[in-house]
């Protein structure tokens, strides 16, 4: 059974676009399998840093088959500008497949996630106004445009006319909003888009379970994280989507007895973007310190991010819904300046004591963090290749989140490029 997942661990962020293409060279095909353009992962080659989007991070090796499968939402403007930057830093990217399931983010769902937000005021998500909640309320209410509509022009044309009546209403009568041309949007998604897009199309769903019979081995990618899950998250600070690895099942197609291993990416200290509760979130010089060390900006956003320390309660959390079977640890490197480094190890509130997630939103956002302090490393690790390199203190840390999670921890970043990872 030759499939593994990767999914993060807290608010995103982890990165797990670094663990995927460090497990990418033992990979045949590595899968995104939702989410779309508002979450990015980077991956470092050399001294190349690419800011990747849409695209799998197994796009930049030569042997993948990279796939987009049915449960993302695609922006073919944006996927194409991505490739095509790829392609002028020499990625060969005619090997990536899409699903024709998949959904196409259209301008209107552009428009109502920038009006919607800027309609609920101090309440706002913090959403990325790319259009991702909107397209999936569409394929929830099953008026969706699909990739494969992209192949029929009468079906598209008979679809978006059904559909931008109703929004067109919308922002005429709530927003106060000129209505959409559909001539416009037509002509851009048939005569511009469809020629780029539809040679990639196949039935991922028989393209995957081919490999998974032939007994390649195939990763599946999420996006965002575990607690930005749409039924498992702080809501409603959440995505659109379900990145927990159950959503890698219905985003793929692949059922869940052909999961062998499902990678948890949790980084050495916590971080957010947007509004939502944060029990470890800090302030001062340790969250500059952090920020400036780990740069802390959003990929796509460039919006700084809330900066926290490590919160067990949170990993068992997210060890249970997911199955984990073991953790890759991000970022290491980043706590080498640090004096003394916090860990969360229960949630108190009026007298009571968390060591698992309080089931009830309003107690989570009235928690205190109880912490344990361990003593910091002040060492560069960025030079480490083994778990025995490290300093002491450094492998203590380590241990201490193993023996707090009771899981292992087989993956360790020590930096920011392809090579900075510790098997262990």
């Amino acid at each position: 059974m030759p499939v593994t997942i990767v999914v993060g661990t807290q608010w995103g962020d982890e990165g797990k676009g670094k663990i995927v293409d460090a497990l990418a060279r033992d990979m045949d095909m590595v899968v995104r399998y939702q989410g779309g353009h508002n979450a990015g992962h980077t991956v470092v080659v050399g001294d190349t840093r690419f800011a990747l989007q849409l695209a799998p991070s197994g796009i930049l090796y030569e042997h993948i088959t990279p796939v987009i499968g049915n449960g993302v939402v695609i922006d073919p403007g944006v996927l194409i500008e991505e490739l095509d930057a790829l392609e002028s830093r020499g990625v060969d990217t005619t090997k990536l497949k899409l699903s024709g399931n998949a959904h196409l983010i259209m301008p209107y769902h552009h428009e109502l996630d920038r009006l919607t937000e800027r309609y609920l005021g101090k309440n706002k998500l913090g959403t990325t106004k790319r259009g991702i909640g909107p397209a999936y309320a569409d394929k929830a209410t099953r008026v969706g445009l699909r990739l494969q509509d992209l192949d029929d022009p009468k079906i598209f044309h008979q679809k978006l006319e059904v559909v931008l009546k109703e929004k067109n209403a919308i922002f005429a009568k709530i927003y106060n909003h000129l209505p959409l041309d559909p001539e416009v949007i037509e002509s851009q998604y048939i005569k511009c888009y469809a020629p780029r897009i539809l040679p990639m199309m196949t039935d991922t769903v028989a393209l995957l379970h081919d490999g998974i019979s032939q007994g390649r081995h195939i990763l599946l990618e999420g996006a965002q994280a575990t607690f930005l899950d749409l039924d498992h998250g702080t809501y409603p600070f959440v995505t659109s989507s379900n990145p927990c690895a159950g959503g890698a099942c219905s985003g793929t197609g692949i059922g869940p007895l052909y999961i062998d291993r499902i990678i948890g990416i949790a980084k050495a200290y916590v971080t957010r973007v947007g509004a939502g509760p944060f029990p470890t979130e800090c302030d001062g010089p340790v969250a500059d310190e952090l920020v400036q060390r780990g740069y802390e900006y959003g990929t796509n956003t460039k919006r700084r991010r809330r900066v926290g320390w490590f919160d067990t309660v949170m990993l068992r959390h997210a060890i249970k819904l997911n199955s984990i079977t073991d953790i890759a640890l991000t970022k290491l490197d980043v706590l080498d300046s640090l004096d003394v480094i916090r860990v969360c190890v229960a949630y108190e509130t009026d007298g009571t004591v968390y060591e698992d997630l309080p089931y009830n939103q309003s107690v989570l956002h009235k928690v205190s963090p109880v912490y344990r302090e361990l003593p910091g490393w002040k060492t560069d690790l960025s030079n480490a290749s083994s778990i025995e390199e490290l300093p002491q203190k450094a492998r203590n840390f380590i241990d201490f989140l193993v023996e707090a999670s009771g899981i292992n921890i087989s993956f360790i970043g020590v930096g920011p490029s392809r090579g900075q990872v510790i098997r262990r």
